[in-house]
Order: structure tokens, then sequence, then C-alpha cells
């Protein structure tokens, strides 16, 4: 480690030039920035809204990190300044950034923002509340039109993540109504409580007001008669140093006020999850522009699949080669110290239990958002098979070999590398093939920070209820983690002694 550089600097260093490499930058410079986006349908066609309009303005560079997980993350990711601008509801920020159910004007809304370095825009012109929405059928079964009238009733809800734990959500919803599913609420990602609605898993669900599938699947959106929910007006939430920097850009958003009523955000969104069409062609066309402008994605699968295929393997292959050059020496204290032993191992055991999507927020505050806070996470998982296959291959060398190695004169070290680690080798590849696969599963959640790799392309499906593009994400980590188990069992074959 240089002189007078912390561990946060040089993993910052790290950031850069991994950014750099693979296109992730945020926005820094004169003509540069980076839009996000949450994981949902409306969220990546408002996203590519303003990226299209920002390279409309004359912006070199516009990046994209689109699909970002919950409102957590997102926000996360502009106050660290990995992205400069999202789309954002205004009721979203009273009760989930600003933590003030009672701010509801957007002047107030503005004035709070500005004190934190934030700064919202004009709205756009729809309001995207929350809404509980049930089949026809079951409505007209049951007399249902508001939802009051679901008390009592025991239905099945199938709600989104997000909407379970907001407090303008599940939470004040069942105490304004006294509501209690019980048993009968799941949890789902949002695009997946529809088919959970369609396929009579569930009766009701959680809707944004705005979405297609209200009208295609003929729902019945029930009365919010007791007026819980708050206004979501549709704006931009955006770093302060960004509009005085960028005010032309600035601009160019702040004149898309009113620009978009819910009936044709509705008509957006079911271009693209019903007809299946790209964000960046529903938005060039809703601009009046044919193709899409600027340097968007291409639509080629294969160049696609490709670029998310070096992203996955950049990720799993830094993560695995540090599990490797720290675990295979932590194990070796491992079985060389038995009260240390249980405290490494203990500790990794421990790591594995916190869950993927959570620890990758934990990481967020400490090295914001992208390749970096998902390395570490995927380095964490990989550690522990490491650690564990070389304690447990060190520990069942027979000690008779040692012996007659320090008989013949060999010293500890020599004992080590020329006797033990050659015995407990087949063990350490087992554990190493082991964080290799983990690694291959594990780093598509990598994609909620905007780390890319085949998650990218899983939560895109998700969020549009894709079967096709959930499996360009799904199938070749599949591949990829059967490609990796193979080429482990070629070199357990053939570099392993015997």
């Amino acid at each position: 480690m240089s002189p007078g550089l912390s561990f946060r600097s040089h993993i910052q260093i790290f950031a850069l030039i991994a950014a750099t490499l693979f296109g992730g930058s945020a926005s820094a410079s004169a003509g540069e920035v980076t839009v996000g986006s949450k994981a949902f349908t409306e969220g990546y066609l408002l996203g590519e809204l303003a990226a299209q309009t920002l390279e409309e303005a004359g912006f070199a560079s516009v990046a994209r990190k689109f699909g970002l997980g919950n409102t957590g993350v997102t926000f996360a990711a502009l106050t660290s300044g990995e992205i400069a601008l999202y789309p954002e509801y205004t009721g979203t920020i009273s009760e989930a950034i600003l933590h003030d159910p009672a701010l509801k004007r957007w002047e107030d809304l503005r004035d709070k923002l500005k004190a934190k370095g934030l700064v919202i825009s004009s709205p756009l012109g729809f309001n995207n509340t929350y809404a509980l929405a049930v089949r026809r059928e079951y409505a007209e079964r049951h007399r249902l039109k508001t939802i009051g009238d679901l008390r009592g009733l025991g239905a099945r809800a199938a709600f989104s993540h997000e909407f379970i734990t907001r407090a303008d959500g599940l939470p004040g919803l069942s105490k304004r109504y006294a509501l209690d599913f019980g048993k009968d609420n799941r949890s789902l990602e949002h695009a997946l409580a529809f088919r959970a609605l369609e396929g009579g898993q569930a009766d009701v669900i959680d809707v944004y007001s705005t979405d297609a599938k209200i009208e295609s699947m003929d729902l019945v959106v029930l009365e919010d008669d007791l007026k819980y929910f708050p206004v979501y007006q549709a704006v931009f939430l955006a770093s302060e140093e960004f509009t005085k920097r960028e005010p032309r850009g600035w601009a160019a958003l702040e004149a898309l006020k009113g620009s978009i009523d819910e009936k044709t955000m509705r008509t957006l969104n079911a271009r693209a999850e019903i007809s299946k069409e790209s964000f960046q062609r529903v938005i060039a066309a809703h601009r009046g522009h044919g193709e899409p402008a600027g340097n968007v994605e291409g639509n080629q699968w294969r160049a696609k699949i490709w670029r998310r295929t070096q992203e996955h393997l950049f990720l799993v292959g830094v993560a695995l080669l540090a599990a490797v050059l720290t675990g295979v020496p932590l194990g070796i204290l491992s079985a060389r110290r038995k009260w240390l032993g249980h405290i490494l191992l203990g500790g990794a055991s421990v790591i594995q239990t916190v869950p993927s999507l959570a620890l990758l927020c934990l990481l967020i505050p400490v090295f914001g958002i992208g390749l970096v806070p998902a390395m570490v996470a995927l380095y964490l998982y990989s550690l522990l098979p490491v650690v564990l296959n070389t304690f447990v291959g060190l520990r069942s060398v027979d000690r008779q070999f040692v012996e007659t190695a320090r008989a013949l004169g060999l010293g500890p070290w020599r004992t080590l590398t020329w006797v033990e680690l050659p015995l407990a080798a087949r063990a350490i590849v087992a554990g190493v093939k082991t964080s290799a696969v983990i690694g291959i599963g594990t780093a598509t959640l990598a994609a909620l920070i905007g780390a890319g790799g085949y998650g990218a392309l899983i939560v895109t499906g998700l969020a549009i209820n894709d079967v096709p593009t959930i499996l360009a994400g799904a199938v070749p980590a599949a591949v990829l983690a059967l490609i990796a188990n193979f080429v482990f069992i070629l070199i357990e074959k053939f570099a392993v002694p015997r």
C-alpha cells in the first residue's frame, strides 16, 4: 500500500479504473452525465426520456444506470454522486426520502430538498399513485368497489416488496382501513404480482395508477374512499451540483413540464410491457424520432449478451481471485492455530447468512454503487468455501507424511509447500470451484446496484414481465456455471498432483 493512501483511497482508485474500462462512471465533467432509474417499467421509460432529452440538448456522453434496486438504493446512488439525476415521485420523496408526510406541496418539497443539496424538477404532468386492484370477476362476485370493502373478506394478497415495507404502503394502509391479510399476504416482485393475480394465486395486488396491465387484464381498481394514498406527481430528482454545472441540460428537462398525462404514460408503459418494444424505441417514437438517438445500447441480442458476459466475468473473476489470494492463507492459519480457526471460520460463516441484497445495500454508504461494492460482496461470499476447504484439506493430511518430511530435514515452509498443500490440493480446488459457482449465481444481483452483468437482463425482464429477456440473462449464467465447473474438473485432473 502506497504511503499516505488509506484503504478506501485505494478502493476508490480501483473503482475509477474499473468504471473507465466498463463505462460506468458518474457525471463529473462538462458534457457528461449519468442518469439512473429504479427497476420497473415506468422508471426505465422516464430515465430514457431524460437521457434522450439530454443527448438532444448537446451532451456528448449520457451514461445510463437503469434498473437500480428500490428507492433507498437509487437515492443513495444520487447522494453519493454515482448518478446525477433519476425519475422520482413527490409522494415517495415526502414519505420515503424526507420522512415527512406533511410535505404535500411541490414548493415545500423543493425548499426541503434544497437544504440537502438536491433539486426537484417541475412535475411531468401525471400522478402515478398507489392503488389496489382485483380481477373483475372477483370484484363482481364480492361486490367490491372500495378498499374498505376488503375488510373481513379474507382476500389473498400479493404485494410488492417496497409496498410492504414503506410507511405510505401496506403498514399505513392496514392501519387506516383496519385490514389484516395475515398469512395470505405474499411478497413478490411488482411484475410477478400480476402473474399471481392472473393465475389465481392472489386476489388483490398493489398497482400504480399508470400500470399498463390494468386495462389489458381488465382489472378493477378499488376506490381509495378514505383518501389514504398521497399524490405521486412524476418529477426528476437531481443533485444541485449538476443543475448548476449544466444549466442547459436542466433547462431541457424542465421544458418537459406537464408534457405527459396519465393516459399517455399508460400507453408508453403498454408499448414496453405488452408490445415488447425497447425502452429506447418507445421514447424515441414519443419524442417524434423514428430511431433512438445518441449512444443508446444496440438492440442486437448477441451484442447485449456479449457485453453482459464481459461484465459478469470481470465481477466474478476479480472477486474469486481475491478470495483465493486471501482465503488460502487464512485457511492455512486456521489449520495451524485452532483458536484462530474458530474465529476465521465463524466470521466467514456469519457473512454467508446475510442476504445478498442486504449486504449490497450495507456496502453502498462505504463504496457507493456499481462495480466496487458488488465485487466486495462477491469476495465476502466466495471466502468461506476457500477458507473452509483449505482448512479441511490440511487437517486431513496424514501426519505420517508430515513427520517423514521433517525427519528428512525439511523445514516448516518446505513441508507446507512440498507436502501438505499438494496433498490438500484436491480439497482446495473443490473449494475454489464452489466459490466460482456461487459467485456466478450471486453476481446476478449486482445489477440492482448498477454493476451490470447477466442480472441487468434478468432485472429488465422482470420489470416488463418478458420471459425471453429473463432467459437471456438466466440461461447464459447457468451455462457459465457449467463451464466453470468443467474447467475446475480439468484443473483437478491435470494440475493436482497424483
